[in-house]
């Protein structure tokens, strides 16, 4: 603080503004961040860490690598369907969260065209080098790899025509957080699909910490700024749960 010429102020008058104008703005600073994560005794396939009510699933390692390339995957998953589902555009600048080896990073690629991007992330360096390797062998000059973050993908503001997490959502160890990123890259009115395997469903053979209800979905993604559009249930495993960023 400055003083005045003269030496310090003693005037308790003085004194007290001060006091007035410094003590709040430290107790604000004090205040303890908004509790939205709680936790529980991890279960075999989660972390111990509670969002509304859902335990967060383990991350997939990029040890198991092989398995998101599987062939039976085209029958169980039905990409083809998905990809109709998202309405892409030649020239869209879409995202790929959570990518893994880019399974449908390349499919998207293919129908955004050479003057639309890709961005594929991943938050595993080696997960990425799989990615990179995979896209060199098809061509897929348009896809670019970003490595991104526990709370932020990487992506530039208002950016992103659509957003697409794969089976991804229910491992993020900071959902509110990373949501909060997307959105932000996000351009106004651009899109954020959810694709999950549904909870509850005696016919999808996932474990079920790995799964997730439409209604979870929703009520996680209704904290944000984002309103529901459509959900597709025609999948054979999945839904795909569809979000727009108000223009």
């Amino acid at each position: 603080m400055i003083q005045p010429r003269g030496g310090r102020n003693s005037n308790p008058v003085f004194l007290l503004l001060i006091l007035a104008l410094v003590l709040p703005a430290a107790a604000r600073a004090g205040e303890p961040a908004p509790r939205r994560y709680t936790s529980v005794p991890a279960s075999a396939d989660g972390i111990g860490k509670v969002y509304l009510g859902r335990e967060i699933a383990r991350v997939t390692s990029f040890h198991g690598a092989e398995w998101l390339e599987r062939p039976e995957r085209v029958e169980e998953e039905r990409p083809e369907l998905l990809l109709s589902a998202l309405e892409l555009k030649p020239g869209m600048a879409v995202a790929d969260i959570g990518a893994g080896t880019g399974y449908y990073s390349w499919r998207m690629a293919q129908r955004v065209g050479a003057g639309g991007t890709v961005h594929a992330v991943d938050i595993q360096p080696e997960m990425i080098k799989l990615l990179e390797r995979q896209m060199s062998q098809r061509g897929a000059a348009n896809v670019k790899a970003v490595l991104g973050g526990l709370t932020d993908p990487g992506l530039a503001p208002a950016s992103i025509d659509l957003a697409l997490m794969v089976d991804v959502y229910h491992e993020l160890e900071y959902p509110y957080e990373m949501l909060t990123a997307i959105v932000h890259a996000l351009k106004p009115g651009g899109r954020l699909v959810f694709v999950e395997f549904r909870a509850g469903d005696a016919a999808v053979p996932i474990k079920p910490l790995h799964t997730m209800t439409e209604a979870q979905v929703r009520k996680e993604a209704a904290v944000h700024a984002l309103e529901w559009v459509k959900t597709a249930h025609d999948l054979p495993w999945q839904n795909a749960v569809v979000f727009r960023k108000p223009r």
